[in-house]
């Protein structure tokens, strides 16, 4: 089985389709659902974030099954193929592999370096695993993904060069308002999600004078506003919230807009307001653009920023691109060292085989011998054929990691020809030996 990433991001498309082709967690688990059953996927895992969509996917067959996940995204996400498939990258195997540690790293954000990555990816693997369509080796790669960006950030100034997308659009903010920071100011967040609660903690770590938090879920919005020392209002009472806000951070997954220019014409507002809508789709309607004393900070505005703040960090993210690197090829030496193992434990069972059948024949042409006499024979008997096949079977195991590794694999068989119907058999049954917990 091969490795097939499919996707789009904020570096291959437009804004706009990104928005609209945003999957909610129900429609994430519907395309899951889809992929598991579609006849050349056998595992899925689906990363759905605010700036990408990507599909990692264990496949046989790599035309057919970009054929079937790209009809698939195009079915949940409602954009036509057409308009689509111009904007998707498709990565396979060994760059499917080192896609997902550099999406891991940060190095792939909006925002190098963010470590908001490693929480959505630990989150996409756990819903394909509640959904089953993640099996041994999706969960054995993300995890490996997940050990690599902890140690991106651990082991190289990456933290040093990275921001959050929050703490980079609430820097556009502040100098769209022409403050040092939000010290004095009166902060509206609309949501309750993890991108609230961070921009909750960090305008409450830099000390923000008045936080409200409103939500859909009334308890959801009391909870967060209870942590960082805030106020809670329904969800329908924004309006008067907006009219006394200097700062809005608005992020929820509703399919419609939450700020809309009619509303802030209602709210009479009458000083500079930042609009920080970390939606997608977007929460603020575009048109408040035109509004006075309005500014609108978005993620196209992040992304950019994030750009700039990229370049001022070369040493670091070559760092990080060498560590990828590094792991990558780790990573492959394992599979190929893997890919050896079943043959090897073929090879086991296939000498305990004839080991049996030889002490059955002797235990009958040796009817006078000992139970204690007995014993030694065979313990002697398996003590050698052990002793036999130690050294070329660790040694197949140490070349198989090396480029090429596959041929001793198959020396092996040839050597002692071994039925490919056992070593099948052995690849299944370590195929099934899947772990249904997500760590790192």
């Amino acid at each position: 089985m091969s490795l097939l990433a499919l996707g789009l991001s904020h570096r291959s498309a437009p804004h706009a389709l990104l928005e609209r082709a945003a999957l909610s967690t129900e429609r994430t688990g519907k395309l899951l659902a889809d992929l598991a059953a579609s006849p050349n996927v056998h595992e899925a895992a689906a990363l759905a974030t605010c700036n990408r969509i990507e599909v990692y996917a264990g496949v046989d067959k790599f035309h057919a099954a970009v054929t079937e996940v790209t009809e698939l995204l195009s079915v949940h996400t409602g954009i036509a193929p057409a308009d689509l498939t111009p904007h998707l990258y498709v990565h396979y195997d060994g760059r499917a592999v080192q896609h997902l540690f550099t999406v891991a790293c940060g190095l792939d954000s909006m925002v190098v370096g963010e470590p908001q990555i490693l929480g959505q990816i630990r989150t996409a693997l756990a819903t394909a695993q509640e959904l089953g369509t993640a099996g041994r080796s999706l969960n054995d790669l993300v995890q490996q993904a997940l050990r690599v960006g902890k140690r991106a950030h651990s082991e190289t100034g990456l933290d040093r060069a990275g921001q959050s997308v929050v703490s980079v659009a609430l820097d556009a903010a502040y100098r769209a308002l022409a403050v040092d920071g939000p010290t004095g100011l009166r902060a509206l967040i609309i949501g309750a999600g993890s991108m609230a609660a961070l921009a909750a903690a960090s305008l409450n770590r830099a000390g923000v004078r008045h936080m409200v938090v409103a939500n859909r879920t009334q308890e959801r919005a009391e909870h967060l506003a209870a942590q960082y020392g805030g106020v809670a209002v329904p969800i329908e009472q924004i309006v008067p919230a907006l009219g006394e806000a200097d700062l809005v951070v608005a992020c929820t997954g509703a399919p419609g807009h939450v700020i809309t220019a009619e509303m802030l014409t209602r709210s009479a507002h009458s000083h500079p307001l930042a609009l920080v809508d970390l939606a997608l789709p977007r929460d603020v309607d575009p048109a408040v653009r035109v509004l006075p004393g309005v500014h609108v900070v978005d993620l196209e505005r992040v992304a950019e920023d994030g750009s700039a703040q990229a370049a001022g960090a070369a040493q670091e993210i070559a760092a990080v691109r060498d560590l990828v690197l590094a792991e990558v090829e780790a990573y492959a030496a394992a599979q190929r060292a893997d890919a050896v193992a079943p043959t090897v434990a073929a090879l086991r069972v296939m000498a305990a085989d004839v080991v049996r059948a030889e002490l059955e024949r002797l235990r009958g042409k040796t009817p006078g011998l000992g139970d204690r006499d007995r014993a030694e024979v065979e313990q002697t008997v398996r003590r050698v054929v052990d002793k036999l096949l130690h050294v070329p079977t660790v040694r197949v195991k140490q070349l198989a990691g090396a480029p090429g590794g596959s041929s001793y694999a198959e020396a092996l068989r040839e050597l002692f020809g071994l039925d490919p119907a056992s070593v099948e058999a052995v690849s299944a049954a370590n195929a099934a030996g899947t772990t249904n917990e997500v760590s790192a």
